[in-house]
This record gives structure tokens, sequence and C-alpha cells, in this order.
């Protein structure tokens, strides 16, 4: 069985002093790609450094946006920027992303309208390039919703991080969205995203870690790794009735299909 991280931060300094040890061992666990969303201009250009300097056997692949959390100080010059850095780059993109919106941000911020404002610009820039779009939701799942089908985006995307019920996952399919499935699923709390994940269709499934962020259950207070994918999919095998292998299979298939990567 193979393995592709679908979300994974791996530019963060926190794997400053173990990243190409840590690529090594997640190729010896079949874990062979991983996809890496930028969050903030400021590392941008050491996420393309990174991924065209990887000589390990685990394939890197960059993704160029700003995240919801990273939005102090920042204006529509940074949008132009992020334009402008993308247009040079974007045979080697297979992404815009991590956008979105966060609802707890706006609560404390008081942000949305700014965050909407952002979150249209990527779907804008996705469909300029056409590239799909890879969006984080927090407490925000309605207006997400409203505005991919305000402006579709073209070549889709994935909703990072899923939780939620069947109903709202359901709604992103229905338009052609797949759904990032993480550590969540291990949380006993999490019963609704839980029961949903054994509904969902295979076709929208796709594996995620978003180390160093978001510990599995059992694990809080540990940085996590993109190498808890595995304990990710065994969760996953657990709550579906599909073999490993397929559900493996079909999983790879999907991250394939959607960002046209081999």
């Amino acid at each position: 069985m193979n393995f592709t991280d679908s979300h994974c931060h791996l530019d963060f300094s926190n794997f400053d002093n173990e990243r190409d040890k840590l690529l090594e061992l997640c190729s010896l666990a079949n874990i062979n790609k991983m996809i890496i969303p930028a969050v903030s201009p400021k590392n941008w250009q050491l996420l393309l450094k990174l991924v065209e300097k990887n000589k390990t056997n685990c394939q890197l692949f960059s993704c160029l946006g700003i995240h919801p959390w990273y939005l102090n100080g920042l204006d529509n010059t940074h949008l132009e920027l992020l334009d402008q850095t993308i247009a040079p780059q974007q045979n080697k993109l297979i992404a815009i992303g991590e956008t979105g919106l966060d609802g707890v941000i706006a609560k404390e911020q008081n942000n949305l309208s700014k965050q909407q404002s952002f979150f249209e610009f990527h779907i804008h820039m996705a469909n300029k390039y056409a590239l799909p779009l890879i969006i984080h939701h927090r407490r925000t799942h309605p207006e997400i919703l409203q505005q991919l089908k305000m402006t579709p985006v073209k070549k889709f995307g994935v909703i990072h991080a899923f939780s939620g019920s069947y109903q709202q996952g359901k709604a992103y399919i229905d338009l052609g969205y797949k759904l990032g499935i993480g550590g969540t699923i291990t949380y006993p709390r999490a019963e609704k995203t839980i029961k949903a994940v054994k509904r969902f269709p295979i076709e929208a499934l796709m594996l995620e870690t978003d180390a160093p962020s978001m510990p599995l259950f059992g694990m809080q207070g540990e940085s996590n790794s993109p190498l808890r994918l595995l304990n990710i999919f065994d969760k996953l095998a657990e709550l579906r009735s599909e073999p490993k292998e397929l559900l493996s299979e079909a999983i790879e298939k999907n991250v394939e299909e959607l960002f046209g990567i081999t």
C-alpha cells in the first residue's frame, strides 16, 4: 500500500533538525508523497526552495496561499504579491492554499470581512491558474459553502481537516470537493464526524496529518508527524467496510485525480 499526506506543514521550523531523516522514514513506511500548503508570505520562498532541493525518496509538492490565521498586518499588496509569486511557479504548484475562513479567529479579531476578501482572492487565483483549492474551515461551513456556490472553483479542491456532520460533508461533495480526513477521527468525542466518515463515498476521501498541528488522540502535547498518517489510515479502515488495500488504492487515486500527481 502507498500513501500521500495530503496536508502537511513540513516547511515549519519544528522539522528543521529532522526533516531529511523524517522523509526517509516516511518513504520506508510507504508514505511516498507530501503536499505542503503555505500559510503566510513569509514562508513562500522557503517552501519553494525546500521542494526544489528535496533529494529524498519522498516526493514533495508545494501550494501557495495565506491562511486566515496570518492576516494581521497584511493587505491587498500581499494578495498582489501572491499572484506575482504564483505566476512564474504555476507549473510547479499543484494547488492554491491554504486559505479559508475561521470563525474563532473572526470572533477574536473581528475580521470576518477581511477573511472573506482574502478567500475570494484565492478562489480567483485558483481559477486564473486552473488549480484546485485547499480550504481551512472552523465554525464556518455555511459561509464557505455559500462562497463556493457564488464563485465556483473550476478545479474544485479539498476541505482540509474535515470535521462536521454528514449533511455538511455531503454538501461539499455534491459541489465536487474532496474531504481531508485527519486526526479528528481518532477522538472518541468527535462522534458526529466519525459517523459521517463511515458514510461518505470512498471517492471523496483523502488522508492528512496537518503536522505539526492536530495531534492524534492520546498524543496531545506532542508534535504531530507525517508518520502518524498510518495511524489515521488504520483508524479510517476500522470505520469503513472496504479492505485496507482497496481503501488505500482508492484514496491514492483521489489524490492523483484532484492534484494531477503520480
